[in-house]
C-alpha cells in the first residue's frame, strides 16, 4: 500500500485519488481553493446562478468507454438525470440557419435541402461522421453499435483527407456559404478537420449531454465518491515548492509554511507553471514539444453572462455567428456564441434566465489579458467595453433584445489564471491543427523516480474526459508499480533453490 499525494483538486485530481483508493492505496488531495473541482465549478451573482464549465459533456451514452469512468467516479449513473437538448448549435448567415441535430439523419437531411449541389461533399461528411461513431461504439440506431474491421478499413483511407485538412479547408470544398459556416464558426476555422467531425459524431451519437445541475453538483459527487472510499481531502493548502533529493521528490511545501511527505506525489496543475513554480527545472522534453508543436495552440475566451426575460428568447440551446469586421476587430474574435438556459429554471429568478456569451481568443490576447490584470482599472475598463459591445451585437442579431439585456458579470482568460492556475488562462489545453493526431504525454518526470504528472496538458484538446482519464492512468501506473515491488519482495524472501548434484 502506499501514501500518494495528490497536488490540485480538480477533475484529474479526484479521478488519481478515487482510482488510488479503489485500488486499496491511501490518497491525499490539496487544492489551494476553498472548494474542489477545478474548472467544473459555477458561482452566484445575485439571484442568478452562473455555470463556468459544464454544458456538454462527452461520455454520457452508456456505450461509450468514458462512461464506465464517469460512474466509477460518481459524475454519472443511473440516479443522476442527463439533459439532451434537441440541438448542440444553430449556426446563422444571412437570416438562414443550420442546426447540428441529435439526429445525423435530419442534419444530413438539411444539408442536402439547403444545397443540392454540395450532395458529394454532404455524403462524404456523413460517412466520416458515422465511422467515427463506429469508431467510438456509438454508432447505428440505438447508439450502441461499433465497426468492424472491413469497414475501418475501408472507412479510415478517406479520413486521411479528413486528417490533412483544417476545418477552414474541409469548409472551403462547399459550394453553399452557411454550410461552410456551419463548419467554421463553432470551433474554428483552423483546428483539424477531424475535432469538429468528432464533436459532431459524440453528439449525434448521444455522447456528448449535460448532467442535469451542471458544474458543482457534478464535482461535489466526485468528492463524495473519493470521501467515502477513505480519500481525505485538503481545501486552502496551496503547495508551493517539490523538496527533491537522490532522485526522488521528498516532501511538498505549502503556503501555510507546513509539509507533507509521501511515497508518490502526483501533480495535476498546468506544467507550464508547475516545473518553474514548484520543481524549479525546466520542461521536460516530452511536455515542452507539446507546448511548443507548431501545430498545437493554447486559446481562451471572454465571457459574459447577461440576465433577460426568458420569454423573449429568440432562439433555444447555442446560437453562433461570424461578427462584422467592425465587431470582430474591436472584440478580437470573428464569432460570437450565445448560450441560453432555459432548460434549467433554477439558474435565475422565475420569468428570467441567463444569456451566456463566448468570445474565443487565442493565445496572445488571453496574455494580454492577465497582463491587463496588473492595472486594475485598466483592466475594469476593458471588461466594460467589452459588455458594451457584446450588447450591441446581439441588439444587431436580435434588435428585440436590446433593451432586455442586464449584464450580470464577465469573466476573462485573467480570472481563469488566478483560480485555475493555468498559464494563459486556458480552460482546456490546446486546439490541434490539420496533420496531427493528439498524443498522449508521459507524466513522468526524468530522474525523479516517484512523482509525475496528470493532468489535461497530456493529449490535446484536453477538457473534462481527458482530465480524468490521465487521472486513472496515474493511478493504475502507480499501483501497476508497486505490485511490481510486491512481486519482487516475495521473491526475495523465498528460500532459494540449492544447486543440483
Amino acid at each position: 500500500m502506499a501514501d500518494i499525494l495528490i497536488i490540485g483538486g480538480g477533475v484529474s485530481g479526484l479521478s488519481a485519488g478515487i482510482y488510488a483508493q479503489k485500488m486499496g492505496h491511501r490518497a491525499l488531495i490539496c487544492e489551494k481553493l476553498h472548494v474542489a473541482g477545478g474548472n467544473l465549478t459555477g458561482w452566484r451573482r445575485g439571484d442568478y446562478w452562473i455555470d463556468n464549465c459544464i454544458h456538454w459533456l462527452t461520455g454520457t451514452n452508456p456505450s461509450s468507454p468514458i462512461y464506465d469512468i464517469w460512474e466509477d467516479l460518481g459524475a454519472l449513473g443511473d440516479n443522476i438525470p442527463v439533459y439532451r437538448p434537441e440541438s448542440l448549435y444553430t449556426c446563422e448567415q444571412n437570416g438562414q440557419t443550420l442546426s447540428l441535430w441529435r439526429s445525423w439523419n435530419r442534419v444530413e437531411r438539411d444539408l442536402l435541402l439547403l444545397s443540392p449541389d454540395d450532395k458529394r461533399e454532404i455524403k462524404r461528411l456523413s460517412r466520416a461522421v458515422r465511422l467515427l461513431q463506429g469508431i467510438c461504439g456509438i454508432g447505428g440506431p440505438r447508439k450502441n453499435r461499433g465497426v468492424n474491421a472491413s469497414s475501418l478499413l475501408f472507412g479510415a483511407l478517406p479520413l486521411l483527407r479528413d486528417y490533412r485538412l483544417t476545418t477552414g479547408a474541409l469548409a472551403s470544398k462547399f459550394r453553399h456559404p452557411l454550410i461552410r459556416s456551419f463548419l467554421t464558426d463553432f470551433l474554428s476555422d483552423q483546428i483539424s478537420a477531424l475535432a469538429l467531425l468528432s464533436v459532431m459524431a459524440h453528439f449525434c451519437g448521444g455522447n456528448a449531454d449535460l448532467p442535469l445541475g451542471g458544474s458543482i453538483p457534478m464535482a461535489d459527487r466526485m468528492v463524495d465518491r473519493f470521501r467515502a472510499l477513505g480519500g481525505e481531502l485538503l481545501l486552502n493548502k496551496e503547495a508551493v515548492g517539490v523538496v527533491c533529493a537522490d532522485g526522488r521528490a521528498e516532501c511538498v511545501r505549502f503556503s501555510d509554511g507546513t509539509e507533507a511527505r509521501a511515497d508518490e506525489i502526483i501533480l495535476t496543475i498546468d506544467p507550464a507553471l508547475a516545473f518553474p513554480n514548484l520543481l524549479g527545472m525546466p520542461m521536460t522534453k516530452a511536455f515542452a514539444k507539446q507546448y511548443h508543436h507548431p501545430r498545437l495552440s493554447r486559446f481562451s475566451a471572454y465571457h459574459c453572462a447577461f440576465a433577460c426575460d426568458s420569454a423573449a428568447l429568440p432562439f433555444r440551446g447555442d446560437y453562433v455567428w461570424a461578427l462584422s469586421p467592425s465587431l470582430a476587430f474591436r472584440l478580437g474574435s470573428k464569432t460570437i456564441l450565445l448560450r441560453e438556459f432555459s432548460h434549467d429554471p433554477s439558474v435565475a429568478p422565475a420569468g428570467k434566465t441567463i444569456l451566456q456569451v463566448m468570445l474565443p481568443c487565442p493565445e496572445d490576447a488571453a496574455r494580454r489579458a492577465v497582463d491587463l490584470r496588473k492595472d486594475p482599472a485598466a483592466y475594469a475598463q476593458k471588461k466594460e467595453e467589452v459588455a458594451a459591445l457584446v450588447i450591441e451585437a446581439i441588439a444587431q442579431k436580435f434588435p428585440a433584445l436590446a433593451d432586455r439585456l442586464s449584464c450580470i458579470d464577465i469573466w476573462t482568460p485573467a480570472t481563469y489564471r488566478r483560480f485555475i492556475g493555468t498559464e494563459v488562462g486556458s480552460f482546456m489545453s490546446f486546439l490541434f491543427g490539420a496533420g496531427k493526431l493528439p498524443a498522449l504525454v508521459d507524466g513522468r518526470v526524468p530522474g525523479i523516480e516517484n512523482l509525475r504528472f496528470a493532468c489535461q496538458w497530456q493529449r490535446a484538446p484536453g477538457g473534462l474526459p481527458i482530465a480524468a482519464v490521465c487521472g486513472k492512468s496515474a493511478a493504475l501506473a502507480i499501483a501497476k508499480k508497486y505490485r511490481a515491488a510486491g512481486r519482487e519482495d516475495e521473491k526475495e524472501r523465498l528460500p532459494k533453490r540449492l544447486p543440483a548434484r
